[in-house]
Protein backbone atom coordinates (compact mmCIF):
# COMPACT_ATOMS: atom_id res chain seq x y z
CA UNK A 1 0.00 0.00 0.00
CA UNK A 2 1.07 3.75 -0.89
CA UNK A 3 1.06 6.35 1.85
CA UNK A 4 -2.25 7.71 0.15
CA UNK A 5 -3.96 4.19 0.82
CA UNK A 6 -3.64 3.27 -2.93
CA UNK A 7 -2.73 -0.38 -4.00
CA UNK A 8 0.88 -0.59 -5.55
CA UNK A 9 0.26 -1.73 -9.28
CA UNK A 10 3.42 -2.36 -11.69
CA UNK A 11 2.46 -1.52 -15.18
CA UNK A 12 4.84 -1.96 -18.48
CA UNK A 13 5.44 1.07 -20.97
CA UNK A 14 2.61 -0.41 -23.00
CA UNK A 15 -0.54 -2.36 -21.97
CA UNK A 16 -3.87 -3.08 -23.89
CA UNK A 17 -7.38 -1.90 -22.39
CA UNK A 18 -8.05 -5.82 -21.82
CA UNK A 19 -4.90 -6.23 -19.82
CA UNK A 20 -5.25 -3.37 -17.55
CA UNK A 21 -9.00 -4.32 -16.64
CA UNK A 22 -7.38 -7.48 -15.74
CA UNK A 23 -4.60 -5.82 -13.64
CA UNK A 24 -6.88 -3.94 -11.91
CA UNK A 25 -9.72 -6.09 -11.55
CA UNK A 26 -12.15 -4.08 -13.42
CA UNK A 27 -14.19 -5.03 -16.83
CA UNK A 28 -12.63 -3.59 -19.86
CA UNK A 29 -15.80 -1.31 -20.74
CA UNK A 30 -15.74 0.55 -17.32
CA UNK A 31 -11.93 1.15 -18.41
CA UNK A 32 -13.20 2.34 -21.96
CA UNK A 33 -15.55 4.40 -20.54
CA UNK A 34 -13.20 5.79 -18.37
CA UNK A 35 -10.75 6.41 -21.39
CA UNK A 36 -13.71 7.93 -23.11
CA UNK A 37 -14.00 10.58 -20.36
CA UNK A 38 -10.76 11.49 -20.75
CA UNK A 39 -10.58 12.05 -24.15
CA UNK A 40 -8.99 8.34 -25.14
CA UNK A 41 -10.57 6.31 -27.69
CA UNK A 42 -9.99 3.19 -27.31
CA UNK A 43 -10.30 -0.77 -28.43
CA UNK A 44 -10.45 -3.93 -26.23
CA UNK A 45 -7.46 -4.88 -27.99
CA UNK A 46 -5.65 -1.46 -28.35
CA UNK A 47 -2.62 -0.42 -26.47
CA UNK A 48 -2.32 2.51 -24.68
CA UNK A 49 0.73 4.16 -23.15
CA UNK A 50 2.07 4.48 -19.60
CA UNK A 51 0.82 7.85 -18.85
CA UNK A 52 -2.80 7.04 -19.77
CA UNK A 53 -2.68 3.60 -17.89
CA UNK A 54 -1.80 5.08 -14.65
CA UNK A 55 -4.35 7.64 -14.51
CA UNK A 56 -7.32 5.54 -14.90
CA UNK A 57 -5.34 3.11 -12.92
CA UNK A 58 -5.47 6.30 -9.79
CA UNK A 59 -9.52 6.40 -10.58
CA UNK A 60 -9.93 2.87 -9.63
CA UNK A 61 -7.84 3.14 -6.35
CA UNK A 62 -4.34 2.35 -7.69
CA UNK A 63 -0.84 3.78 -7.97
CA UNK A 64 1.14 2.70 -10.71
CA UNK A 65 4.80 2.40 -10.99
CA UNK A 66 6.81 1.83 -14.27
CA UNK A 67 7.37 -2.19 -14.37
CA UNK A 68 11.43 -1.59 -15.29
CA UNK A 69 11.83 -1.12 -11.51
CA UNK A 70 11.63 -4.94 -11.60
CA UNK A 71 13.56 -6.12 -14.08
CA UNK A 72 13.60 -9.85 -14.06
CA UNK A 73 9.93 -9.82 -14.92
CA UNK A 74 9.52 -11.94 -18.04
CA UNK A 75 6.02 -11.99 -17.98
CA UNK A 76 4.60 -10.75 -21.88
CA UNK A 77 1.75 -12.24 -22.45
CA UNK A 78 -2.21 -11.55 -21.57
CA UNK A 79 -2.58 -11.91 -17.65
CA UNK A 80 -5.16 -13.86 -16.96
CA UNK A 81 -7.57 -13.30 -13.70
CA UNK A 82 -6.16 -16.43 -11.90
CA UNK A 83 -2.18 -15.19 -12.67
CA UNK A 84 -3.71 -11.92 -11.32
CA UNK A 85 -5.38 -13.25 -8.16
CA UNK A 86 -2.01 -15.11 -7.41
CA UNK A 87 -0.09 -11.71 -7.56
CA UNK A 88 0.22 -11.55 -3.60
CA UNK A 89 1.90 -15.19 -3.35
CA UNK A 90 5.11 -14.98 -1.90
CA UNK A 91 7.80 -14.98 -4.57
CA UNK A 92 9.91 -18.02 -2.66
CA UNK A 93 6.78 -20.23 -2.11
CA UNK A 94 6.24 -20.08 -6.12
CA UNK A 95 7.39 -23.26 -7.80
CA UNK A 96 7.37 -23.91 -11.73
CA UNK A 97 4.81 -26.13 -12.70
CA UNK A 98 3.40 -27.96 -15.52
CA UNK A 99 2.69 -26.53 -18.76
CA UNK A 100 -0.67 -26.42 -20.33
CA UNK A 101 -0.77 -26.85 -24.07
CA UNK A 102 -3.88 -26.79 -25.95
CA UNK A 103 -4.25 -27.95 -29.55
CA UNK A 104 -5.11 -25.57 -32.05
CA UNK A 105 -5.80 -25.96 -36.39
CA UNK A 106 -7.69 -26.23 -39.71
CA UNK A 107 -10.15 -29.30 -39.67
CA UNK A 108 -8.20 -32.51 -40.72
CA UNK A 109 -5.00 -31.55 -40.84
CA UNK A 110 -4.64 -33.99 -37.77
CA UNK A 111 -5.10 -32.68 -34.50
CA UNK A 112 -7.07 -35.49 -32.63
CA UNK A 113 -4.36 -37.88 -34.12
CA UNK A 114 -1.44 -36.03 -32.98
CA UNK A 115 -2.96 -35.87 -30.03
CA UNK A 116 -3.34 -39.96 -29.94
CA UNK A 117 0.00 -40.01 -30.99
CA UNK A 118 1.00 -38.10 -28.31
CA UNK A 119 -0.64 -40.26 -25.97
CA UNK A 120 0.56 -42.80 -27.20
CA UNK A 121 -2.85 -44.54 -27.48
CA UNK A 122 -5.92 -44.22 -30.31
CA UNK A 123 -8.84 -42.30 -27.95
CA UNK A 124 -11.76 -44.22 -28.95
CA UNK A 125 -9.83 -47.79 -28.44
CA UNK A 126 -8.74 -46.02 -24.88
CA UNK A 127 -11.93 -45.00 -23.96
CA UNK A 128 -13.82 -48.34 -25.24
CA UNK A 129 -11.28 -50.34 -22.59
CA UNK A 130 -11.85 -48.01 -19.73
CA UNK A 131 -7.83 -47.50 -20.09
CA UNK A 132 -8.76 -43.51 -20.58
CA UNK A 133 -11.56 -41.50 -18.94
CA UNK A 134 -12.43 -38.51 -21.54
CA UNK A 135 -12.32 -35.75 -19.29
CA UNK A 136 -11.11 -33.17 -21.64
CA UNK A 137 -7.28 -33.47 -20.72
CA UNK A 138 -4.99 -35.28 -19.81
CA UNK A 139 -0.88 -35.49 -18.92
CA UNK A 140 2.29 -37.03 -20.23
CA UNK A 141 5.87 -37.53 -19.38
CA UNK A 142 8.83 -36.50 -21.32
CA UNK A 143 12.49 -36.25 -19.50
CA UNK A 144 10.34 -36.80 -16.03
CA UNK A 145 8.82 -33.49 -16.64
CA UNK A 146 4.97 -33.38 -17.09
CA UNK A 147 3.02 -32.00 -19.70
CA UNK A 148 -0.73 -31.21 -19.39
CA UNK A 149 -2.76 -31.33 -23.11
CA UNK A 150 -6.39 -29.92 -23.09
CA UNK A 151 -8.24 -32.61 -25.05
CA UNK A 152 -10.56 -30.48 -26.65
CA UNK A 153 -9.17 -29.23 -29.69
CA UNK A 154 -10.57 -26.15 -31.43
CA UNK A 155 -10.15 -22.33 -31.46
CA UNK A 156 -14.04 -22.10 -30.50
CA UNK A 157 -13.32 -23.27 -26.70
CA UNK A 158 -10.80 -21.45 -26.98
CA UNK A 159 -11.72 -18.76 -27.40
CA UNK A 160 -14.68 -19.09 -25.07
CA UNK A 161 -12.35 -19.44 -22.40
CA UNK A 162 -10.55 -16.01 -23.10
CA UNK A 163 -13.73 -13.88 -23.30
CA UNK A 164 -14.41 -15.27 -19.57
CA UNK A 165 -11.21 -13.79 -18.77
CA UNK A 166 -9.91 -17.49 -18.03
CA UNK A 167 -6.60 -18.62 -20.32
CA UNK A 168 -6.69 -22.59 -19.70
CA UNK A 169 -4.17 -22.82 -21.80
CA UNK A 170 -0.21 -21.79 -21.54
CA UNK A 171 1.24 -22.79 -24.80
CA UNK A 172 -0.50 -23.06 -28.22
CA UNK A 173 0.30 -25.76 -30.55
CA UNK A 174 -0.83 -25.16 -34.25
CA UNK A 175 -1.63 -28.01 -36.20
CA UNK A 176 -0.53 -27.30 -39.69
CA UNK A 177 -0.54 -30.10 -42.68
CA UNK A 178 2.99 -30.15 -44.75
CA UNK A 179 0.55 -31.11 -47.68
CA UNK A 180 -2.48 -28.71 -47.43
CA UNK A 181 -0.54 -25.55 -46.01
CA UNK A 182 -2.47 -22.75 -43.89
CA UNK A 183 -6.13 -22.50 -44.68
CA UNK A 184 -9.17 -20.33 -43.69
CA UNK A 185 -9.43 -22.00 -39.85
CA UNK A 186 -5.68 -21.64 -39.16
CA UNK A 187 -6.00 -18.21 -39.73
CA UNK A 188 -8.48 -18.29 -37.86
CA UNK A 189 -6.71 -20.11 -34.91
CA UNK A 190 -3.65 -17.99 -35.47
CA UNK A 191 -5.68 -14.61 -34.79
CA UNK A 192 -7.52 -16.10 -31.93
CA UNK A 193 -3.38 -17.09 -30.01
CA UNK A 194 -2.29 -14.01 -31.41
CA UNK A 195 -4.92 -11.95 -29.89
CA UNK A 196 -4.35 -14.19 -26.26
CA UNK A 197 -0.63 -13.14 -26.78
CA UNK A 198 0.07 -17.01 -25.80
CA UNK A 199 3.27 -18.25 -27.16
CA UNK A 200 2.97 -20.52 -30.43
CA UNK A 201 4.94 -23.84 -31.85
CA UNK A 202 3.69 -25.26 -35.18
CA UNK A 203 3.32 -28.56 -35.35
CA UNK A 204 3.85 -29.32 -39.01
CA UNK A 205 2.37 -32.33 -39.82
CA UNK A 206 1.79 -35.21 -42.64
CA UNK A 207 5.51 -34.61 -43.41
CA UNK A 208 5.86 -38.50 -44.43
CA UNK A 209 2.97 -37.76 -47.20
CA UNK A 210 4.72 -37.77 -50.91
CA UNK A 211 3.08 -34.31 -51.80
CA UNK A 212 3.87 -32.36 -48.86
CA UNK A 213 5.81 -29.24 -49.48
CA UNK A 214 7.44 -27.89 -45.90
CA UNK A 215 8.72 -24.93 -47.40
CA UNK A 216 5.93 -23.32 -48.84
CA UNK A 217 4.38 -24.41 -45.72
CA UNK A 218 6.62 -22.16 -44.16
CA UNK A 219 6.40 -19.18 -46.21
CA UNK A 220 2.54 -19.29 -45.88
CA UNK A 221 3.05 -18.92 -41.78
CA UNK A 222 5.77 -16.25 -42.38
CA UNK A 223 2.49 -14.33 -44.60
CA UNK A 224 0.80 -14.96 -41.47
CA UNK A 225 3.32 -13.13 -38.75
CA UNK A 226 4.64 -16.90 -38.10
CA UNK A 227 8.12 -16.49 -39.11
CA UNK A 228 10.32 -19.97 -38.62
CA UNK A 229 13.25 -19.70 -36.35
CA UNK A 230 15.34 -21.11 -39.21
CA UNK A 231 14.34 -18.00 -41.03
CA UNK A 232 15.52 -15.63 -38.33
CA UNK A 233 12.07 -15.66 -36.75
CA UNK A 234 11.06 -16.74 -33.08
CA UNK A 235 8.45 -19.39 -34.00
CA UNK A 236 9.26 -23.30 -34.07
CA UNK A 237 8.25 -25.13 -36.60
CA UNK A 238 8.39 -29.06 -35.71
CA UNK A 239 8.22 -31.55 -38.66
CA UNK A 240 5.87 -34.28 -37.33
CA UNK A 241 3.91 -37.24 -38.76
CA UNK A 242 0.89 -38.56 -36.34
CA UNK A 243 0.59 -41.37 -38.28
CA UNK A 244 3.66 -42.40 -38.24
CA UNK A 245 4.55 -41.28 -35.20
CA UNK A 246 7.41 -39.29 -36.01
CA UNK A 247 8.71 -36.53 -34.59
CA UNK A 248 6.60 -36.44 -31.19
CA UNK A 249 9.51 -36.67 -29.19
CA UNK A 250 11.12 -33.51 -30.72
CA UNK A 251 7.26 -31.57 -30.50
CA UNK A 252 7.20 -32.68 -26.90
CA UNK A 253 10.80 -31.10 -26.11
CA UNK A 254 10.10 -27.98 -27.69
CA UNK A 255 7.40 -27.62 -25.77
CA UNK A 256 9.71 -28.04 -22.57
CA UNK A 257 12.03 -25.10 -24.13
CA UNK A 258 9.41 -22.93 -24.60
CA UNK A 259 8.41 -23.75 -21.25
CA UNK A 260 11.90 -23.11 -19.83
CA UNK A 261 11.57 -19.11 -21.11
CA UNK A 262 8.15 -18.69 -19.97
CA UNK A 263 6.96 -17.75 -16.38
CA UNK A 264 4.78 -20.15 -15.69
CA UNK A 265 5.05 -20.94 -11.61
CA UNK A 266 2.18 -21.50 -9.20
CA UNK A 267 2.17 -21.97 -5.40
CA UNK A 268 0.53 -25.44 -4.16
CA UNK A 269 0.39 -24.09 -1.13
CA UNK A 270 -1.51 -20.76 -1.76
CA UNK A 271 -5.02 -19.67 -2.96
CA UNK A 272 -6.58 -22.89 -5.07
CA UNK A 273 -7.34 -21.27 -7.86
CA UNK A 274 -8.31 -22.90 -11.68
CA UNK A 275 -10.28 -22.98 -14.97
CA UNK A 276 -13.45 -25.26 -16.20
CA UNK A 277 -12.03 -27.10 -18.81
CA UNK A 278 -15.76 -28.75 -19.27
CA UNK A 279 -18.75 -29.86 -17.65
CA UNK A 280 -21.69 -32.58 -18.38
CA UNK A 281 -24.48 -34.01 -16.88
CA UNK A 282 -24.16 -37.59 -15.58
CA UNK A 283 -27.65 -39.69 -15.24
CA UNK A 284 -25.46 -41.18 -12.38
CA UNK A 285 -23.60 -39.21 -10.86
CA UNK A 286 -25.35 -35.54 -11.49
CA UNK A 287 -23.37 -32.42 -12.78
CA UNK A 288 -19.20 -33.53 -13.44
CA UNK A 289 -16.78 -30.90 -14.05
CA UNK A 290 -13.65 -31.37 -15.51
CA UNK A 291 -11.33 -28.49 -13.45
CA UNK A 292 -7.88 -27.78 -14.22
CA UNK A 293 -5.58 -26.64 -10.85
CA UNK A 294 -3.50 -23.58 -11.67
CA UNK A 295 -2.46 -22.34 -7.64
CA UNK A 296 -2.97 -24.78 -4.78
CA UNK A 297 -3.99 -27.96 -4.05
CA UNK A 298 -7.50 -28.93 -4.54
CA UNK A 299 -8.53 -31.40 -2.32
CA UNK A 300 -11.81 -33.73 -1.86
CA UNK A 301 -14.37 -32.15 0.35
CA UNK A 302 -13.28 -28.77 -0.47
CA UNK A 303 -15.92 -26.34 -1.21
CA UNK A 304 -15.70 -24.71 -4.80
CA UNK A 305 -17.40 -21.87 -6.54
CA UNK A 306 -17.25 -21.90 -10.38
CA UNK A 307 -18.98 -19.53 -12.36
CA UNK A 308 -22.64 -19.36 -10.64
CA UNK A 309 -22.49 -22.71 -9.50
CA UNK A 310 -20.87 -23.95 -6.26
CA UNK A 311 -20.97 -27.53 -4.28
CA UNK A 312 -18.60 -29.37 -1.71
CA UNK A 313 -16.21 -32.08 -3.97
CA UNK A 314 -17.81 -35.50 -3.16
CA UNK A 315 -14.82 -37.31 -5.36
CA UNK A 316 -12.34 -36.04 -7.73
CA UNK A 317 -10.92 -38.93 -10.75
CA UNK A 318 -8.14 -38.29 -12.64
CA UNK A 319 -7.82 -38.81 -16.28
CA UNK A 320 -7.00 -42.47 -15.81
CA UNK A 321 -10.20 -42.76 -14.14
CA UNK A 322 -8.64 -43.38 -10.54
CA UNK A 323 -10.03 -41.58 -7.56
CA UNK A 324 -7.89 -39.42 -6.07
CA UNK A 325 -7.62 -37.41 -3.20
CA UNK A 326 -5.26 -33.82 -4.16
CA UNK A 327 -4.35 -32.20 -7.36
CA UNK A 328 -2.14 -29.40 -7.33
CA UNK A 329 -1.01 -26.60 -10.04
CA UNK A 330 -1.55 -28.12 -13.94
CA UNK A 331 -3.29 -31.08 -12.56
CA UNK A 332 -6.64 -31.76 -14.59
CA UNK A 333 -9.29 -33.32 -12.46
CA UNK A 334 -13.18 -34.61 -12.98
CA UNK A 335 -15.32 -33.84 -9.92
CA UNK A 336 -18.54 -34.33 -8.41
CA UNK A 337 -20.32 -32.35 -5.61
CA UNK A 338 -21.35 -29.34 -7.51
CA UNK A 339 -24.92 -28.10 -7.88
CA UNK A 340 -25.02 -27.11 -11.34
CA UNK A 341 -23.05 -27.16 -14.53
CA UNK A 342 -20.90 -24.61 -14.92
CA UNK A 343 -19.48 -23.07 -18.07
CA UNK A 344 -16.43 -23.99 -19.65
CA UNK A 345 -13.87 -20.88 -18.87
CA UNK A 346 -15.42 -20.23 -15.80
CA UNK A 347 -12.73 -19.75 -13.30
CA UNK A 348 -13.34 -21.77 -9.98
CA UNK A 349 -11.42 -21.13 -6.25
CA UNK A 350 -12.10 -22.81 -3.11
CA UNK A 351 -13.51 -20.97 -0.14
CA UNK A 352 -14.35 -21.78 3.15
CA UNK A 353 -17.77 -21.98 4.02
CA UNK A 354 -21.07 -22.75 1.65
CA UNK A 355 -22.54 -19.64 3.19
CA UNK A 356 -19.62 -17.80 1.43
CA UNK A 357 -20.16 -19.25 -1.52
CA UNK A 358 -23.99 -18.54 -1.51
CA UNK A 359 -23.17 -15.02 -1.28
CA UNK A 360 -20.70 -15.07 -3.69
CA UNK A 361 -23.11 -16.42 -6.58
CA UNK A 362 -25.63 -14.47 -5.59
CA UNK A 363 -23.95 -11.45 -6.28
CA UNK A 364 -22.18 -12.69 -9.63
CA UNK A 365 -26.12 -13.43 -10.83
CA UNK A 366 -27.20 -10.10 -9.70
CA UNK A 367 -23.78 -8.58 -11.34
CA UNK A 368 -24.40 -10.49 -14.80
CA UNK A 369 -28.29 -9.47 -15.04
CA UNK A 370 -27.17 -6.05 -14.67
CA UNK A 371 -24.49 -5.84 -17.44
CA UNK A 372 -26.97 -7.81 -19.84
CA UNK A 373 -29.47 -4.70 -19.09
CA UNK A 374 -27.18 -2.46 -19.41
CA UNK A 375 -25.42 -3.66 -22.63
CA UNK A 376 -25.80 -2.00 -25.44
CA UNK A 377 -25.86 -3.02 -29.30
CA UNK A 378 -22.73 -1.83 -31.08
CA UNK A 379 -24.58 -0.51 -34.49
CA UNK A 380 -23.13 1.64 -37.70
CA UNK A 381 -25.98 3.82 -37.27
CA UNK A 382 -24.58 4.32 -33.43
CA UNK A 383 -21.39 4.80 -34.21
CA UNK A 384 -21.15 8.30 -35.49
CA UNK A 385 -23.51 9.19 -32.80
CA UNK A 386 -20.69 8.34 -30.41
CA UNK A 387 -18.40 9.66 -32.53
CA UNK A 388 -19.78 13.26 -32.42
CA UNK A 389 -19.89 12.97 -28.78
CA UNK A 390 -16.05 11.85 -28.41
CA UNK A 391 -16.68 8.64 -27.85
CA UNK A 392 -15.42 6.38 -30.78
CA UNK A 393 -12.44 7.18 -33.29
CA UNK A 394 -12.34 3.52 -34.66
CA UNK A 395 -15.01 1.24 -36.48
CA UNK A 396 -13.85 -2.61 -35.45
CA UNK A 397 -15.48 -5.05 -38.85
CA UNK A 398 -15.27 -8.72 -38.78
CA UNK A 399 -15.74 -9.10 -42.97
CA UNK A 400 -17.26 -12.68 -43.92
CA UNK A 401 -17.77 -13.15 -47.91
CA UNK A 402 -18.88 -16.30 -50.03
CA UNK A 403 -15.81 -16.23 -52.01
CA UNK A 404 -12.21 -15.15 -52.10
CA UNK A 405 -12.63 -13.12 -55.09
CA UNK A 406 -14.99 -11.16 -53.13
CA UNK A 407 -13.32 -10.53 -50.32
CA UNK A 408 -10.13 -8.65 -52.17
CA UNK A 409 -12.13 -6.12 -53.28
CA UNK A 410 -14.53 -5.65 -49.93
CA UNK A 411 -11.30 -4.88 -47.99
CA UNK A 412 -9.85 -2.97 -50.78
CA UNK A 413 -12.70 -0.84 -50.70
CA UNK A 414 -13.07 -0.27 -47.39
CA UNK A 415 -9.36 -0.06 -46.62
CA UNK A 416 -10.43 3.37 -49.15
CA UNK A 417 -12.75 4.88 -46.73
CA UNK A 418 -10.33 4.06 -43.42
CA UNK A 419 -8.19 7.96 -44.57
CA UNK A 420 -10.93 10.59 -42.91
CA UNK A 421 -11.16 10.81 -39.03
CA UNK A 422 -12.44 7.38 -37.97
CA UNK A 423 -10.20 4.88 -38.93
CA UNK A 424 -11.22 1.44 -39.81
CA UNK A 425 -9.93 -1.59 -38.10
CA UNK A 426 -10.42 -5.30 -40.21
CA UNK A 427 -9.85 -7.92 -37.53
CA UNK A 428 -10.55 -10.55 -39.39
CA UNK A 429 -11.65 -11.22 -42.99
CA UNK A 430 -12.18 -14.81 -44.26
CA UNK A 431 -14.35 -17.17 -46.56
CA UNK A 432 -17.71 -18.99 -45.44
CA UNK A 433 -20.87 -18.22 -43.27
CA UNK A 434 -21.20 -16.08 -40.24
CA UNK A 435 -20.11 -18.69 -37.21
CA UNK A 436 -20.16 -18.55 -33.33
CA UNK A 437 -16.69 -17.63 -33.18
CA UNK A 438 -16.90 -14.72 -35.46
CA UNK A 439 -19.20 -13.38 -33.39
CA UNK A 440 -17.08 -14.39 -30.22
CA UNK A 441 -14.37 -12.63 -31.58
CA UNK A 442 -16.55 -9.52 -32.22
CA UNK A 443 -17.90 -9.47 -28.52
CA UNK A 444 -14.54 -9.78 -26.97
CA UNK A 445 -13.15 -6.70 -29.67
CA UNK A 446 -16.41 -4.78 -29.76
CA UNK A 447 -17.07 -5.80 -33.73
CA UNK A 448 -19.50 -5.15 -36.05
CA UNK A 449 -19.57 -8.35 -38.38
CA UNK A 450 -20.10 -7.60 -42.04
CA UNK A 451 -21.22 -10.42 -44.25
CA UNK A 452 -21.08 -10.63 -48.11
CA UNK A 453 -23.25 -13.32 -50.24
CA UNK A 454 -23.71 -15.56 -46.97
CA UNK A 455 -25.82 -16.50 -43.95
CA UNK A 456 -25.31 -16.12 -40.75
CA UNK A 457 -26.24 -19.48 -38.64
CA UNK A 458 -28.69 -19.88 -36.59
CA UNK A 459 -26.34 -20.45 -33.33
CA UNK A 460 -24.49 -17.01 -34.23
CA UNK A 461 -27.59 -15.36 -34.48
CA UNK A 462 -28.73 -16.39 -31.42
CA UNK A 463 -25.21 -15.32 -29.43
CA UNK A 464 -24.85 -12.08 -31.41
CA UNK A 465 -28.48 -11.53 -29.89
CA UNK A 466 -27.34 -12.39 -26.73
CA UNK A 467 -24.06 -10.57 -26.56
CA UNK A 468 -25.11 -7.83 -28.39
CA UNK A 469 -23.10 -8.07 -31.79
CA UNK A 470 -24.72 -6.60 -34.72
CA UNK A 471 -24.33 -8.89 -38.40
CA UNK A 472 -25.71 -6.75 -41.41
CA UNK A 473 -25.35 -8.64 -44.64
CA UNK A 474 -25.61 -7.98 -47.71
CA UNK A 475 -25.78 -8.92 -51.34
CA UNK A 476 -24.21 -6.05 -53.29
CA UNK A 477 -20.64 -4.78 -53.00
CA UNK A 478 -21.50 -1.15 -53.05
CA UNK A 479 -24.31 -0.95 -50.89
CA UNK A 480 -22.37 -2.85 -48.09
CA UNK A 481 -19.61 0.13 -48.76
CA UNK A 482 -22.03 2.53 -48.83
CA UNK A 483 -23.95 1.90 -45.84
CA UNK A 484 -19.99 2.08 -43.80
CA UNK A 485 -18.97 5.46 -45.67
CA UNK A 486 -22.78 6.72 -44.88
CA UNK A 487 -21.60 6.14 -40.95
CA UNK A 488 -18.56 7.36 -41.08
CA UNK A 489 -20.15 10.46 -42.81
CA UNK A 490 -23.11 10.52 -40.11
CA UNK A 491 -25.52 9.92 -42.78
CA UNK A 492 -26.77 6.29 -42.44
CA UNK A 493 -30.56 6.76 -42.58
CA UNK A 494 -32.80 3.46 -41.16
CA UNK A 495 -33.71 1.45 -44.11
CA UNK A 496 -37.31 1.39 -45.18
CA UNK A 497 -39.68 -1.55 -47.10
CA UNK A 498 -42.45 -0.62 -48.81
CA UNK A 499 -45.53 -2.72 -48.03
CA UNK A 500 -48.77 -2.21 -50.00
CA UNK A 501 -51.93 -2.44 -47.71
CA UNK A 502 -54.72 -1.79 -50.11
CA UNK A 503 -56.43 -0.88 -53.10
CA UNK A 504 -59.28 0.63 -54.26
CA UNK A 505 -60.76 1.27 -57.93
CA UNK A 506 -62.06 5.41 -59.14
CA UNK A 507 -65.79 4.28 -59.99
CA UNK A 508 -67.03 8.25 -59.98
CA UNK A 509 -64.98 11.50 -59.86
CA UNK A 510 -67.01 14.43 -58.05
CA UNK A 511 -65.81 18.20 -58.18
CA UNK A 512 -66.09 20.14 -55.43
CA UNK A 513 -67.07 23.99 -55.31
CA UNK A 514 -63.08 25.16 -54.87
CA UNK A 515 -62.11 23.18 -58.29
CA UNK A 516 -60.74 19.77 -55.93
CA UNK A 517 -61.74 16.57 -57.15
CA UNK A 518 -62.62 13.78 -55.27
CA UNK A 519 -62.45 10.11 -56.15
CA UNK A 520 -65.67 8.34 -55.54
CA UNK A 521 -63.80 4.54 -54.69
CA UNK A 522 -64.77 0.80 -53.89
CA UNK A 523 -62.02 -0.92 -51.96
CA UNK A 524 -61.28 -3.88 -53.77
CA UNK A 525 -58.25 -5.47 -51.82
CA UNK A 526 -56.86 -4.98 -48.05
CA UNK A 527 -57.79 -0.83 -46.74
CA UNK A 528 -57.25 2.43 -47.41
CA UNK A 529 -55.61 4.81 -44.65
CA UNK A 530 -55.94 8.42 -44.22
CA UNK A 531 -52.39 10.76 -44.31
CA UNK A 532 -50.35 6.90 -45.80
CA UNK A 533 -48.85 7.01 -49.25
CA UNK A 534 -50.38 6.41 -52.11
CA UNK A 535 -49.96 5.79 -55.70
CA UNK A 536 -52.35 6.43 -58.55
CA UNK A 537 -51.98 3.78 -60.97
CA UNK A 538 -53.66 4.52 -64.67
CA UNK A 539 -53.24 0.97 -66.65
CA UNK A 540 -49.64 0.46 -65.83
CA UNK A 541 -48.37 3.93 -65.75
CA UNK A 542 -47.75 5.51 -62.46
CA UNK A 543 -49.04 9.09 -62.67
CA UNK A 544 -48.97 10.06 -59.10
CA UNK A 545 -47.04 9.51 -56.42
CA UNK A 546 -48.22 11.48 -52.56
CA UNK A 547 -50.78 11.46 -49.99
CA UNK A 548 -53.88 10.80 -49.15
CA UNK A 549 -55.53 14.24 -48.66
CA UNK A 550 -59.14 12.91 -46.81
CA UNK A 551 -60.89 10.14 -46.77
CA UNK A 552 -64.42 9.89 -46.62
CA UNK A 553 -67.65 7.36 -45.83
CA UNK A 554 -70.88 9.16 -47.13
CA UNK A 555 -70.92 12.31 -44.79
CA UNK A 556 -68.15 11.11 -42.74
CA UNK A 557 -64.01 11.82 -42.08
CA UNK A 558 -62.66 8.26 -41.25
CA UNK A 559 -59.56 6.86 -40.57
CA UNK A 560 -59.82 3.84 -42.58
CA UNK A 561 -61.70 2.21 -45.20
CA UNK A 562 -61.44 -1.37 -45.63
CA UNK A 563 -62.16 -3.94 -48.48
CA UNK A 564 -66.37 -4.31 -50.06
CA UNK A 565 -66.90 -0.63 -49.03
CA UNK A 566 -67.27 2.51 -51.01
CA UNK A 567 -65.51 5.79 -50.02
CA UNK A 568 -64.65 8.88 -51.24
CA UNK A 569 -61.03 9.86 -51.79
CA UNK A 570 -58.86 13.15 -52.01
CA UNK A 571 -55.22 13.45 -52.81
CA UNK A 572 -52.78 15.61 -51.69
CA UNK A 573 -51.75 18.65 -54.34
CA UNK A 574 -53.29 16.35 -57.21
CA UNK A 575 -57.05 16.60 -59.11
CA UNK A 576 -56.03 15.20 -62.46
CA UNK A 577 -58.16 11.80 -61.21
CA UNK A 578 -60.00 9.73 -63.67
CA UNK A 579 -63.12 7.20 -64.18
CA UNK A 580 -60.55 3.42 -64.06
CA UNK A 581 -57.69 4.55 -62.25
CA UNK A 582 -56.47 2.60 -59.30
CA UNK A 583 -55.78 3.84 -56.35
CA UNK A 584 -52.36 1.68 -54.42
CA UNK A 585 -51.79 2.43 -50.44
CA UNK A 586 -49.03 1.44 -49.11
CA UNK A 587 -46.91 2.11 -45.95
CA UNK A 588 -43.29 2.10 -45.43
CA UNK A 589 -41.73 0.02 -42.68
CA UNK A 590 -38.59 0.05 -40.91
CA UNK A 591 -36.08 -2.73 -42.01
CA UNK A 592 -34.79 -5.14 -39.08
CA UNK A 593 -31.25 -5.39 -40.06
CA UNK A 594 -29.34 -8.25 -38.77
Amino acid sequence: MSENGHKKIELPALISVRDLAQSIEASPIQIIKKLMNNGVMASINQTIDYDTAAIIAAEFGFEAVPEREQAEEKETGELPVWRQMIAGEDEQSLTRRPPVVTILGHVDHGKTSLLDAIRNANVAAGEAGGITQHIGAYQVEHKGRQITFLDTPGHAAFTAMRARGAQGADIVVLVVAADDGVMPQTKEAIAHAKAARVPIIVALNKIDKPNANPDNVKKQLGENGLVPDEWGGNTMVIPVSAKQKQGIEDLLEAILLVADNSDIRANPKGAVIGTVIEAQLDKSKGPVATLLVQNGTLETGDIVVAGTTFGRLRAMFDFRGRKVQKAGPSVPVSVMGLNDLPSAGDLFQVVESERQARQIVLERQEAAQKEVSAQKKATLEELFARFQAGQAKELNLIIKADVQGSLEPIISEINNLSKGEIKINILYAETGNVSENDVMLASASQAIIVGFNVQAEVAARRLAEAEGVSIRLYDIIYRLTEDIEKALKGMLAPEFTEKVIGKAAVLQVFTLSRGNRIAGCKVTEGEVRRNSKVRLLRGKDVVYEGEVASLRHEKEDVREMRQGFECGVGLKNFNDIQVGDVIECYILEKTKVD
